[in-house]
């Protein structure tokens, strides 16, 4: 009977040993916010799509080609698959043809960043 409670108490204690650097690492970590997306119409033939990213957020996503439209400007930074980064300032009131990629989008940023985008099906 000690033995059994001397294991159990064992591997509390070694369970409280691993688990203490390990969420040590997770606080040094800010997690990753995606952007709020609201879909403003979709049909069989298209879809249209208001995203918003605050400062920080970042959207991880396949997408298809598509007609961005700038409601609310700022800084978003691309990262390809490949890693390769660049920033686009955005303007209200631009729009812009993107093709179909699976690139990072990253609001560097201060203040929120708001596109309408438009897809067809």
């Amino acid at each position: 009977m000690k033995a059994m409670r001397y294991a159990v108490i064992a591997c509390a204690a070694f369970g409280i040993a691993v688990a203490g650097p390990i969420q040590a690492q997770d606080k040094g970590k800010a997690k990753e916010r995606a952007p709020v997306t609201k879909v403003l119409l979709e049909n069989d033939k298209v879809r249209v799509a208001q995203t918003t990213f605050k400062p920080g957020d970042v959207s991880r996503n396949q997408r298809r080609a598509r007609v961005s439209y700038t409601v609310k400007g700022g800084k978003l930074e691309r990262t390809s698959a490949d890693g390769k980064k660049v920033v686009n300032e955005r303007k209200a009131g631009m729009a812009v043809w993107l093709e179909p990629d699976s690139d990072a989008v990253k609001n560097v940023g201060k203040t929120s960043v708001t596109v309408v985008t438009i897809q067809l099906k």
